[in-house]
Protein backbone atom coordinates (compact mmCIF):
# COMPACT_ATOMS: atom_id res chain seq x y z
CA UNK A 1 0.00 0.00 0.00
CA UNK A 2 1.45 3.43 -0.90
CA UNK A 3 2.50 5.62 1.97
CA UNK A 4 0.92 8.95 2.82
CA UNK A 5 3.97 10.75 1.43
CA UNK A 6 3.77 8.87 -1.88
CA UNK A 7 0.08 9.63 -2.23
CA UNK A 8 0.64 13.28 -1.38
CA UNK A 9 3.35 13.52 -4.07
CA UNK A 10 1.06 11.93 -6.63
CA UNK A 11 -1.74 14.37 -5.76
CA UNK A 12 0.65 17.30 -6.10
CA UNK A 13 1.81 16.02 -9.49
CA UNK A 14 -1.78 15.58 -10.69
CA UNK A 15 -2.69 19.10 -9.60
CA UNK A 16 0.25 20.49 -11.57
CA UNK A 17 -0.85 18.49 -14.61
CA UNK A 18 -4.41 19.72 -14.15
CA UNK A 19 -3.22 23.32 -14.21
CA UNK A 20 -1.48 22.65 -17.53
CA UNK A 21 -4.53 20.99 -19.08
CA UNK A 22 -6.76 23.85 -17.90
CA UNK A 23 -4.43 26.39 -19.48
CA UNK A 24 -4.29 24.43 -22.75
CA UNK A 25 -8.08 24.16 -22.73
CA UNK A 26 -8.42 27.94 -22.42
CA UNK A 27 -5.86 28.53 -25.17
CA UNK A 28 -7.66 26.09 -27.50
CA UNK A 29 -11.00 27.77 -26.79
CA UNK A 30 -9.54 31.17 -27.69
CA UNK A 31 -7.75 29.96 -30.81
CA UNK A 32 -10.66 28.00 -32.23
CA UNK A 33 -12.71 31.18 -32.46
CA UNK A 34 -10.01 32.86 -34.54
CA UNK A 35 -9.58 29.76 -36.70
CA UNK A 36 -13.32 29.54 -37.37
CA UNK A 37 -13.43 33.25 -38.19
CA UNK A 38 -10.63 32.84 -40.74
CA UNK A 39 -12.41 29.86 -42.27
CA UNK A 40 -15.68 31.79 -42.56
CA UNK A 41 -13.90 34.74 -44.21
CA UNK A 42 -12.45 32.42 -46.85
CA UNK A 43 -15.72 30.59 -47.55
CA UNK A 44 -17.32 33.22 -49.88
CA UNK A 45 -14.21 33.23 -52.06
CA UNK A 46 -14.18 29.43 -52.18
CA UNK A 47 -17.87 29.33 -53.15
CA UNK A 48 -17.36 31.93 -55.88
CA UNK A 49 -14.32 30.07 -57.20
CA UNK A 50 -16.18 26.76 -57.36
CA UNK A 51 -19.18 28.41 -59.04
CA UNK A 52 -16.97 30.07 -61.65
CA UNK A 53 -15.25 26.75 -62.33
CA UNK A 54 -18.65 25.13 -62.94
CA UNK A 55 -19.64 27.93 -65.29
CA UNK A 56 -16.41 27.77 -67.24
CA UNK A 57 -16.42 24.01 -67.72
CA UNK A 58 -20.04 24.22 -68.82
CA UNK A 59 -19.16 26.95 -71.33
CA UNK A 60 -16.21 25.29 -73.08
CA UNK A 61 -16.14 22.26 -75.32
CA UNK A 62 -12.54 21.25 -74.65
CA UNK A 63 -9.52 22.71 -72.91
CA UNK A 64 -5.94 21.72 -73.58
CA UNK A 65 -4.76 21.99 -69.97
CA UNK A 66 -2.75 19.34 -68.08
CA UNK A 67 -5.11 19.51 -65.10
CA UNK A 68 -7.99 18.27 -67.27
CA UNK A 69 -6.05 15.43 -68.86
CA UNK A 70 -5.56 11.95 -67.36
CA UNK A 71 -2.31 11.46 -65.48
CA UNK A 72 0.52 9.22 -66.56
CA UNK A 73 -0.45 5.58 -66.39
CA UNK A 74 1.55 3.58 -63.87
CA UNK A 75 2.74 6.62 -61.92
CA UNK A 76 2.01 6.71 -58.17
CA UNK A 77 -0.67 8.92 -56.71
CA UNK A 78 0.35 12.22 -55.18
CA UNK A 79 -1.11 12.61 -51.68
CA UNK A 80 -1.21 16.07 -50.11
CA UNK A 81 -1.48 15.14 -46.43
CA UNK A 82 -2.48 17.92 -44.02
CA UNK A 83 -2.07 17.47 -40.27
CA UNK A 84 -1.38 19.64 -37.24
CA UNK A 85 2.07 20.64 -36.03
CA UNK A 86 1.38 19.56 -32.44
CA UNK A 87 -0.31 16.73 -30.60
CA UNK A 88 -2.30 16.44 -27.36
CA UNK A 89 -5.53 16.33 -29.37
CA UNK A 90 -6.61 12.72 -29.01
CA UNK A 91 -6.58 10.70 -32.24
CA UNK A 92 -6.80 13.80 -34.45
CA UNK A 93 -3.46 13.37 -36.24
CA UNK A 94 -3.36 9.58 -36.25
CA UNK A 95 -6.79 9.35 -37.91
CA UNK A 96 -5.84 11.49 -40.90
CA UNK A 97 -2.46 9.74 -41.23
CA UNK A 98 -4.14 6.32 -41.22
CA UNK A 99 -6.55 7.54 -43.91
CA UNK A 100 -3.60 8.54 -46.10
CA UNK A 101 -1.89 5.19 -45.49
CA UNK A 102 -5.05 3.30 -46.46
CA UNK A 103 -5.30 5.33 -49.67
CA UNK A 104 -1.65 4.64 -50.50
CA UNK A 105 -2.20 0.90 -50.03
CA UNK A 106 -5.21 0.95 -52.34
CA UNK A 107 -3.26 2.88 -54.97
CA UNK A 108 -0.26 0.56 -54.72
CA UNK A 109 2.10 3.32 -53.62
CA UNK A 110 2.11 7.08 -53.31
CA UNK A 111 4.30 10.17 -53.23
CA UNK A 112 3.62 12.37 -50.23
CA UNK A 113 3.46 16.15 -49.92
CA UNK A 114 3.01 16.82 -46.21
CA UNK A 115 1.75 19.96 -44.52
CA UNK A 116 2.14 19.77 -40.74
CA UNK A 117 4.94 18.42 -38.57
CA UNK A 118 2.97 15.37 -37.43
CA UNK A 119 2.38 14.30 -41.03
CA UNK A 120 6.04 14.90 -41.85
CA UNK A 121 7.21 12.73 -38.95
CA UNK A 122 4.75 9.96 -39.85
CA UNK A 123 5.91 9.84 -43.48
CA UNK A 124 9.52 9.72 -42.33
CA UNK A 125 8.70 6.75 -40.14
CA UNK A 126 7.27 5.06 -43.24
CA UNK A 127 10.76 5.14 -44.72
CA UNK A 128 10.39 8.26 -46.88
CA UNK A 129 12.76 10.79 -45.32
CA UNK A 130 13.12 12.90 -48.47
CA UNK A 131 9.78 14.38 -49.50
CA UNK A 132 8.24 17.81 -49.95
CA UNK A 133 7.08 19.07 -46.56
CA UNK A 134 5.92 22.31 -44.95
CA UNK A 135 4.88 23.27 -41.43
CA UNK A 136 1.23 24.20 -40.95
CA UNK A 137 1.90 27.14 -38.66
CA UNK A 138 5.04 28.68 -40.18
CA UNK A 139 4.56 31.83 -42.25
CA UNK A 140 1.42 32.72 -44.15
CA UNK A 141 -0.83 29.77 -44.91
CA UNK A 142 -1.60 31.02 -48.41
CA UNK A 143 2.13 31.02 -49.23
CA UNK A 144 2.45 27.46 -47.92
CA UNK A 145 -0.59 26.37 -49.94
CA UNK A 146 0.82 28.03 -53.06
CA UNK A 147 4.19 26.29 -52.62
CA UNK A 148 2.58 22.87 -52.05
CA UNK A 149 0.26 23.30 -55.04
CA UNK A 150 3.14 24.36 -57.28
CA UNK A 151 5.30 21.41 -56.27
CA UNK A 152 2.52 18.83 -56.70
CA UNK A 153 1.29 20.30 -60.00
CA UNK A 154 4.83 20.36 -61.43
CA UNK A 155 5.25 16.68 -60.60
CA UNK A 156 1.86 15.95 -62.21
CA UNK A 157 2.83 17.77 -65.40
CA UNK A 158 6.14 15.90 -65.57
CA UNK A 159 4.40 12.54 -65.20
CA UNK A 160 5.91 11.71 -61.80
CA UNK A 161 2.46 11.28 -60.24
CA UNK A 162 -0.84 10.22 -61.83
CA UNK A 163 -3.19 12.36 -59.71
CA UNK A 164 -3.28 14.80 -56.80
CA UNK A 165 -5.37 13.71 -53.81
CA UNK A 166 -5.95 15.84 -50.72
CA UNK A 167 -6.29 14.08 -47.34
CA UNK A 168 -7.22 16.37 -44.46
CA UNK A 169 -9.51 16.67 -41.46
CA UNK A 170 -13.06 17.90 -41.84
CA UNK A 171 -14.69 19.77 -38.96
CA UNK A 172 -18.14 18.21 -38.55
CA UNK A 173 -18.99 19.66 -35.14
CA UNK A 174 -17.03 20.82 -32.13
CA UNK A 175 -17.14 17.25 -30.86
CA UNK A 176 -16.51 15.47 -34.16
CA UNK A 177 -13.78 15.63 -36.80
CA UNK A 178 -13.53 13.25 -39.72
CA UNK A 179 -10.74 12.60 -42.27
CA UNK A 180 -11.80 13.32 -45.83
CA UNK A 181 -10.19 12.36 -49.13
CA UNK A 182 -10.68 14.53 -52.22
CA UNK A 183 -9.24 14.04 -55.69
CA UNK A 184 -8.23 17.47 -56.95
CA UNK A 185 -6.35 16.73 -60.17
CA UNK A 186 -7.17 15.68 -62.87
CA UNK A 187 -10.50 17.48 -63.13
CA UNK A 188 -12.90 15.51 -65.31
CA UNK A 189 -15.61 17.23 -67.31
CA UNK A 190 -17.98 14.43 -66.30
CA UNK A 191 -17.90 15.84 -62.78
CA UNK A 192 -19.75 18.89 -64.06
CA UNK A 193 -22.51 17.35 -66.15
CA UNK A 194 -25.06 19.74 -64.73
CA UNK A 195 -22.97 22.67 -65.95
CA UNK A 196 -22.75 21.12 -69.41
CA UNK A 197 -26.53 20.79 -69.48
CA UNK A 198 -26.74 24.57 -69.23
CA UNK A 199 -27.32 24.95 -65.51
CA UNK A 200 -24.76 26.55 -63.26
CA UNK A 201 -26.32 27.49 -59.95
CA UNK A 202 -29.70 27.92 -61.58
CA UNK A 203 -28.44 30.42 -64.20
CA UNK A 204 -28.75 29.82 -67.95
CA UNK A 205 -25.58 29.24 -69.90
CA UNK A 206 -25.83 32.33 -72.00
CA UNK A 207 -26.11 34.65 -69.00
CA UNK A 208 -22.33 34.67 -68.44
CA UNK A 209 -19.70 36.10 -70.76
CA UNK A 210 -15.97 35.56 -70.31
CA UNK A 211 -13.20 37.71 -71.71
CA UNK A 212 -10.89 37.12 -73.44
CA UNK A 213 -12.29 33.54 -73.74
CA UNK A 214 -13.60 30.79 -71.45
CA UNK A 215 -10.59 28.60 -72.34
CA UNK A 216 -8.12 31.32 -71.37
CA UNK A 217 -9.89 32.13 -68.09
CA UNK A 218 -10.17 28.45 -67.22
CA UNK A 219 -6.46 27.85 -67.81
CA UNK A 220 -5.69 30.65 -65.35
CA UNK A 221 -8.33 29.59 -62.85
CA UNK A 222 -7.34 25.94 -62.46
CA UNK A 223 -4.01 26.61 -60.65
CA UNK A 224 -5.80 29.07 -58.35
CA UNK A 225 -8.44 26.44 -57.65
CA UNK A 226 -5.77 23.97 -56.55
CA UNK A 227 -4.01 26.53 -54.36
CA UNK A 228 -7.16 27.73 -52.64
CA UNK A 229 -8.51 24.22 -52.05
CA UNK A 230 -5.31 23.34 -50.18
CA UNK A 231 -5.48 26.68 -48.34
CA UNK A 232 -9.08 26.00 -47.27
CA UNK A 233 -8.06 22.54 -46.03
CA UNK A 234 -5.30 24.13 -43.94
CA UNK A 235 -7.76 26.57 -42.36
CA UNK A 236 -10.21 23.77 -41.61
CA UNK A 237 -7.42 21.63 -40.14
CA UNK A 238 -6.53 24.49 -37.81
CA UNK A 239 -10.12 24.82 -36.59
CA UNK A 240 -10.60 21.06 -36.30
CA UNK A 241 -7.33 20.66 -34.37
CA UNK A 242 -8.26 23.23 -31.74
CA UNK A 243 -11.72 21.68 -31.41
CA UNK A 244 -10.16 18.25 -30.87
CA UNK A 245 -7.63 19.69 -28.42
CA UNK A 246 -10.38 21.48 -26.51
CA UNK A 247 -12.27 18.19 -26.08
CA UNK A 248 -9.10 16.28 -25.17
CA UNK A 249 -7.99 18.84 -22.57
CA UNK A 250 -11.49 18.99 -21.09
CA UNK A 251 -11.49 15.22 -20.67
CA UNK A 252 -7.96 15.28 -19.24
CA UNK A 253 -8.93 17.96 -16.71
CA UNK A 254 -12.02 16.02 -15.63
CA UNK A 255 -10.05 12.78 -15.33
CA UNK A 256 -7.39 14.53 -13.25
CA UNK A 257 -10.11 15.78 -10.88
CA UNK A 258 -11.46 12.24 -10.46
CA UNK A 259 -7.99 10.83 -9.79
CA UNK A 260 -7.26 13.58 -7.28
CA UNK A 261 -10.48 12.77 -5.42
CA UNK A 262 -9.69 9.05 -5.39
CA UNK A 263 -6.10 9.61 -4.23
CA UNK A 264 -7.26 12.06 -1.55
CA UNK A 265 -9.59 9.40 -0.12
CA UNK A 266 -6.80 6.83 -0.28
CA UNK A 267 -4.40 9.27 1.45
CA UNK A 268 -6.92 9.96 4.23
CA UNK A 269 -7.44 6.24 4.72
CA UNK A 270 -3.69 5.68 4.83
CA UNK A 271 -3.25 8.51 7.32
CA UNK A 272 -6.05 7.14 9.50
CA UNK A 273 -4.53 3.66 9.30
CA UNK A 274 -1.14 5.04 10.33
CA UNK A 275 -2.66 6.90 13.30
CA UNK A 276 -4.60 3.82 14.38
CA UNK A 277 -1.45 1.71 14.13
CA UNK A 278 0.50 4.16 16.27
CA UNK A 279 -2.25 4.21 18.89
CA UNK A 280 -2.34 0.43 18.99
CA UNK A 281 1.44 0.31 19.40
CA UNK A 282 1.27 2.82 22.28
CA UNK A 283 -1.50 0.87 24.00
CA UNK A 284 0.33 -2.43 23.48
CA UNK A 285 3.54 -0.95 24.85
CA UNK A 286 1.79 0.50 27.87
CA UNK A 287 0.17 -2.84 28.63
CA UNK A 288 3.48 -4.61 28.27
CA UNK A 289 5.06 -2.25 30.83
CA UNK A 290 2.10 -2.58 33.12
CA UNK A 291 1.23 1.08 32.96
CA UNK A 292 -2.41 1.78 33.81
Amino acid sequence: MPSVRDLRDRIRSLKNTQQITKAMKQVAAAKIRRAEAAQKRARPYADALAQMLHDLIGAVSSVDHPFMQPGKSGAPAGIVLVSADKGLAGAFNSNVIHAAEALARRQGGARYYTIGLKARNAVRRMGMPDHATWALGSGEKIDTARAAARRASDDFRHGEISEIVLVSQQLITMMSQRPQTRKLIPILASDFESARDGEAGGRPRGAIEFAPSPEFVLSRLLPKYLEFTIYSAMLETDAAFFAAQLVAMTNATDNASKLIDELTIAMNNARQAAITKELLEIVAGAEALGVE
